[in-house]
Formats: C-alpha cells, structure tokens, sequence
C-alpha cells in the first residue's frame, strides 16, 4: 500500500484580479437581490421605487423589465463572470471570444459588465426623479470594473495560452 501525501497549492492572484473577483460578487448577489425585488415588486417593505417613476421613462411602463435586466444581466452575469476569473474554465463555445482577444472569456464580460453598469446608473441619473446612495456606489463600481481588465496584470492573469 502506498501513501500519497499532496501539497495544497495557494493560488496567488494580483490585485486587480482579485479585487475584479470581489466586485463582481458584490454587484451580482446585490443585482439578483434587486432584480427579484423589482419582478415581484415588493413595494409593501419599500423595496420597490413607486411606479410614477416610470411615466417619463421611453418604452418602460413596469419595473418587470428593469428587473429582469437587472437581476439576470447584472446578477447572474457578474457571479459568472466572477466565476470565470476565479476558476477560468474552457468552454468551447467562448472560443469566438478568446481568439481574437486573445483573453479568457471573463475578461471581455467584466468590461461589459462594467461598461453596461456605468451606462445603466447614468440613464438612471438622467431619467428618475430622485437620486440615491446606490447610484453613488454602483455607478464608479461599474467604472472600476469596466477598467480593471485593462490593467497590465489582469491581461497577463487572463491571457489565452
């Protein structure tokens, strides 16, 4: 009988790596918390901003839309995205992505991400009556997680090799 003892391996990753991992997570479970809030508009626990919010918002007239984008673009989309910096996996399908940017997957969603979430708080700044703590944090977080994937050492950490 033979016994194999194994070393666990630490991973150690940059800071804007990590920090990118962290972020994601934050914006997605708060994202997936909000989204539900808004599709099963739990206005009783004010939760839910009041529907005359949206009498002068183009081609929205319930916070059913909203929510859906908010919930599973913003939330379900950032834990993947975080997921796949942590762990990068190889799939197949993401292959269209990474040859031409040469990058892992996640690398190109947390850019959209963030650049989709910087938008959706300025659009949020320009059209709703009222301004909120969370537009101050949620819009530079969306900033920041558009331009960490720029830096030197997340390219190199995300890089197709």
């Amino acid at each position: 009988m033979t016994l194999t003892i194994t070393k666990a391996v630490r991973v150690t990753r940059p800071f804007s790596v990590a920090a990118s991992i962290w972020l994601l997570m934050i914006l997605g479970v708060s994202a997936v918390a909000g989204g539900t809030a808004l599709v099963f508009g739990r206005l009783e626990e004010g939760m839910v901003p009041p529907t005359e919010w949206l009498d002068d918002l183009p081609l929205v007239d319930s916070w059913l839309v909203p929510g859906l984008v908010l919930g599973i673009g913003f939330g379900l989309g950032s834990l993947l995205a975080a997921y796949g910096i942590w762990r990068r996996p190889r799939w197949s399908w993401a292959s269209f992505i990474e040859t031409p940017t040469g990058h892992h997957w996640s690398w190109l969603a947390t850019m959209l991400i963030g650049f989709g979430q910087a938008t959706w708080i300025g659009l949020e700044v320009a059209f709703l009556p009222e301004m909120s703590w969370l537009m101050a944090f949620y819009g530079p977080l969306g900033l920041v997680l558009f331009l960490l994937p720029w830096t030197r050492s997340m390219r190199e950490h995300l890089r197709v090799r």
